[in-house]
């Protein structure tokens, strides 16, 4: 078996992986860099089969044109399958709202669609010489990691994991393997503890109110909304939310095998108001909360509510969520400015972040590493891979690939 890399290893996105054995090509994830306008990764030739490890755009947003160019099947959870659509269907209408590339139209998205099939965690499925197995990553609902077995030797590759319980879903258990393809985002970083985040993110929630501001929470649309309506169910207050997230709360509590407690998500988005016609955005705007797309700050009608108040320094936007390079968000958290229709304009409300990461930080990726029993363990998906290396070799080879490096396994 042979692995390479067509992008998402020396950064956080654009994540596409290669495995080739006889005349077998098979490839894991096939995402964009989420950046204004998306980064691509190179196109591949012939592919005879994708699996998906979860919906986030940086992993499927250049699936389509695979599908579309080879008619190329795709594997992943019935959630993944069906949120990936909702993403990569607002991609397309902001491609075209933006007048920006993107390498795939309507008719490769369709062809997506119906080279879809669903896998369940704990099904093994047989691809050429290779037997695949489907396990919960604990990133977002539906999120799968996928062992490989070929020959009596396991590969695990990862996606993006998360190894602790949130309110959305449970952490992630180690797989045994001798191959560890591994996710490093928050490579020499730390989580605070997530009962510390949520009474710090609720305390300034207070804070800014009692002072007469109001609050912005730019959300991802795919697993932070949900988790973050739940948090602000301690909040009894006029509470708004805009955008994707409630499409796909809905997709969610349809497939409520996925999480948690469909039960306290469905009360938590019931004590929402949605926003669904202009009048009301003009209405939430004026209001003390709301939770709105996009998560990043780069497009959506966060911007709009940023816009409202900007100069106020009573009000506060906070940040529940990683801001990739080049991204208006990472603008926003480390200069204080934002761009907001074509202009860079200052931001004079107060800019808070609060690390609720579906991610595992540095120690968590280091402890599931180790519980695999790995002994070659390859490194990708981060900016700050160094910073691990050292503490997972003490138990097993590490390797940091570039693109295209080939593996022979």
């Amino acid at each position: 078996m042979k692995m390479s890399f067509v992008g998402g290893v020396r950064f956080v996105g654009g994540l596409g992986m290669l495995l080739e054995s006889g005349s077998t090509r098979l490839m894991f994830d096939y995402g964009v860099i989420p950046k204004k306008p998306p980064g691509y990764p190179r196109k591949v030739q012939f592919v005879d089969g994708l699996y998906i490890s979860h919906s986030h755009l940086d992993h499927v947003g250049m699936i389509p044109w695979l599908t579309g160019e080879y008619g190329t099947s795709n594997m992943g959870t019935e959630v993944t399958l069906e949120v990936a659509t909702v993403l990569l269907e607002d991609s397309l209408k902001i491609s075209k709202l933006e007048n920006h590339h993107i390498p795939w139209g309507i008719n490769d998205l369709r062809r997506y669609t119906e080279e879809t099939e669903p896998i369940r965690y704990g099904q093994s499925v047989t691809d050429g010489p290779f037997e695949i197995k489907a396990h919960d990553a604990g990133h977002i609902p539906g999120s799968t990691m996928y062992s490989i077995e070929e020959n009596g030797r396991k590969t695990l590759f990862t996606g993006d994991i998360n190894t602790l319980d949130t309110r959305l879903l449970k952490g992630a258990s180690p797989v045994d393997c001798d191959v560890l393809v591994i996710e490093s985002t928050y490579a020499g970083r730390r989580h605070p503890p997530r009962k510390t985040v949520e009474r710090e993110f609720l305390d300034k929630i207070e804070e800014v109110l009692d002072r007469g501001g109001r609050v912005v929470i730019p959300a991802f649309a795919v697993g932070r909304t949900q988790e973050i309506v739940q948090v602000l169910s301690a909040i009894d207050e006029e509470k708004w939310l805009d955008g994707m997230g409630r499409r796909v709360a809905k997709i969610y509590l349809r497939h409520p095998e996925f999480i948690s407690n469909p039960g306290k998500l469905k009360r938590a988005m019931d004590s929402m108001r949605f926003v669904k016609t202009p009048n009301q955005r003009n209405k939430a705007c004026e209001a003390p909360l709301v939770v709105t797309t996009s998560g990043m700050l780069d497009g959506g009608p966060v911007l709009e509510y940023v816009n409202r108040i900007k100069n106020d320094p009573r009000s506060a936007v906070l940040l529940t969520g990683y801001q990739v390079e080049d991204t208006n968000g990472r603008m926003l958290k480390d200069t204080g400015h934002i761009e907001i229709g074509g202009a860079v304009e200052r931001v004079d409300c107060e800019v808070a972040f609060f690390d609720f990461s579906a991610h595992s930080d540095h120690a968590g990726i280091v402890d599931f590493a180790r519980a695999t029993g790995a002994e070659d363990v390859i490194l990708i998906h981060g900016d700050n891979r160094e910073a691990i290396k050292e503490d997972i070799e003490q138990f097993a080879r590490v390797h940091l690939p570039d693109e295209d490096v080939v593996f022979d396994l």
